[in-house]
């Protein structure tokens, strides 16, 4: 009797001993290892390449004998490239920043023999000169997808008074105003396209030019803006 409760006892170690070995993961099954989770908060440094365009704005030639005479001079429409640097706080989806860049600008565009006045040659081709911004965006996250808008302060001569002689653009201060979408493709690189409207608004200029014994004058109004659409890409540090 005794021994036959032992060897009862000793199958049902045994059963239970099976059991919680099969109970057990396989010593080479494969471990799962999640996704670190994206954040858009942080600081990111970048480049930026493109297209940029501005209104060329007009000349007023006061004719002693006729009165005023006007002409536009035309669009200009030029390469635009340059870096970024920014910051951004990510609170669910949403997503706070502040970004400033530098750009440079080369604006081919118009150049003219008006009319009867021979004197005047106007030329806006030639180099652009330089464009600045400093904005705030505002972007909602669907994971590494980032929709945002931007606005702030620009600066620079991407709306240069076509009385500026060559064309190169002189500093003026305005606005810019756009949206974007930027996209993380690592942890660390995201890449984005842009679309801003610039206005630099140089206001007028004037000049007064003898000709032929008479005294005209000459005045420059600077283009009414600009667009910018741009590529980037950015490293999130």
């Amino acid at each position: 009797m005794r021994k036959s409760l032992v060897i009862s006892a000793l199958a049902l170690v045994a059963g239970g001993g099976a059991a919680f070995a099969a109970d057990l993961p396989a010593a080479n099954a494969p471990m799962f290892t999640p996704s670190p989770v994206f954040t858009w908060t942080g600081f990111y440094l970048g480049v930026n390449a493109g297209v940029a365009w501005n209104n060329g704005g007009s000349i007023t030639v006061v004719d002693p004998v006729l009165g005023p005479q006007s002409t536009g001079v035309g669009s200009r429409t030029g390469f635009i490239g340059g870096g970024q640097a920014g910051y951004n706080i990510q609170s669910g989806a949403l997503v706070y920043g502040i970004e400033t860049d530098i750009q440079g600008l080369t604006n081919g565009g118009s150049s003219i023999n008006w009319g009867p006045y021979g004197f005047l040659h106007v030329s806006t081709s030639g180099n652009g000169g330089w464009l600045g911004t400093t904005r705030g965006r505002v972007g909602y996250a669907i994971d590494r997808t980032l929709l945002y808008v931007t606005g702030g302060v620009a600066y620079g001569g991407f709306n240069s008074n076509p009385l500026n002689g060559s064309g190169n653009a002189t500093s003026n201060v305005g606005y810019a105003l756009g949206g974007g979408i930027e996209y993380a493709f690592t942890q660390n690189w995201t890449a984005k396209v842009e679309a801003l409207y610039v206005n630099l608004n140089a206001g007028d200029r004037t000049a007064y030019v003898t000709s032929g014994g008479l005294v005209y004058t000459v005045t420059g109004k600077s283009g009414n803006g600009g667009g910018i659409v741009r590529a980037g890409i950015n490293y999130l540090f």
